[in-house]
């Protein structure tokens, strides 16, 4: 079980050398357009910024997928129960109580379509071309106003990129884990779903008890080192925005524009 979700992939790409700030600000504004984007060409425009980002990164396509099989299950349930449960007015296939229509179709493939990019865009700014020292100066220093209203930015932003840099750790102590049962006899892949499901019991308990000790060495090593939060903390790389980040926000302020003009004007099929 290879980890692709949470590595940091080093090149020297244009993305790569853009600001966390830049990054950040464009991924809310992605996000925001994805779930505002109701016309077929916005989505379509949606994904070839997904597909060029991942040209422009320079971050191999076989890693961005591998980073997506996580969320497979999750898009088939929602595929699915979108296909079945959902009405519109041109019938393809019915049987008994169940009945499929054109408009459940197609919006069952969109919001499928909707996840897939997220995801990919997600694990991409925030995980493949930014490492989590940079990712965590990015959210404080973006959400630095907030301490004024005494939110702890710095304590937020550090448990975020902590979270995210142990995923690949995680899913390889589970690997692990797996390869030792199987070794001792263990079947993880024969059975129904609660066989397989009770199979997996042997796996979540040294994987929780790995999770807590290196959770308590962590703390350890963070309180020998006198840590003691962001109060006074000075940073060795200042983050300062460059031109090509204001270039960037301009193309993000494009993308957003495009969204609604498409949304009001577009001619393909409205969600």
């Amino acid at each position: 079980m290879e980890a692709s979700f949470g590595v940091y992939y080093e090149k020297n790409s244009p993305i790569h050398q853009l600001d966390p700030r830049t990054k950040l600000l464009f991924m809310i504004a992605f996000i925001v357009c994805i779930f505002a984007a109701n016309d077929m060409y916005a989505y379509l425009m949606l994904i070839g910024i997904t597909v060029l980002s991942v040209i422009v990164s320079r971050v191999p396509i076989l890693m961005v997928l591998k980073g997506l099989k996580p969320i497979f299950i999750i898009v088939i349930i929602t595929t699915i129960l979108n296909l079945f449960w959902t009405d519109g007015y041109t019938v393809l296939w019915s049987w008994w109580i169940i009945t499929i229509y054109k408009e459940s179709l197609i919006r069952a493939g969109m919001l499928a379509l909707r996840i897939v990019i997220l995801m990919a865009c997600t694990s991409l700014y925030f995980s493949y071309t930014t490492t989590p020292i940079e990712l965590t100066d990015g959210i404080e220093t973006g959400l630095s106003f907030l301490k004024k209203i005494k939110v702890p930015v710095h304590e937020f932003a550090m448990m975020m990129t902590i979270a995210l840099r142990f995923i690949p750790t995680l899913v390889e102590e589970t690997s692990k884990i797996m390869n030792a049962q199987k070794a001792r006899g263990a079947d993880f892949s024969s059975g129904g779903l609660i066989k397989r499901a009770k199979a997996l019991i042997p796996i979540i308990i040294p994987l929780f008890v790995s999770s807590f000790r290196r959770a308590d060495e962590l703390a350890t090593a963070m309180e020998c080192r006198c840590y003691r939060g962001g109060t006074g903390r000075t940073r060795m790389r200042v983050l300062k925005m460059k031109v090509k980040d204001y270039v960037f926000l301009l193309l993000t302020a494009g993308m957003i524009a495009g969204v609604i003009l498409l949304n009001i004007y577009g001619k393909g099929y409205k969600v």
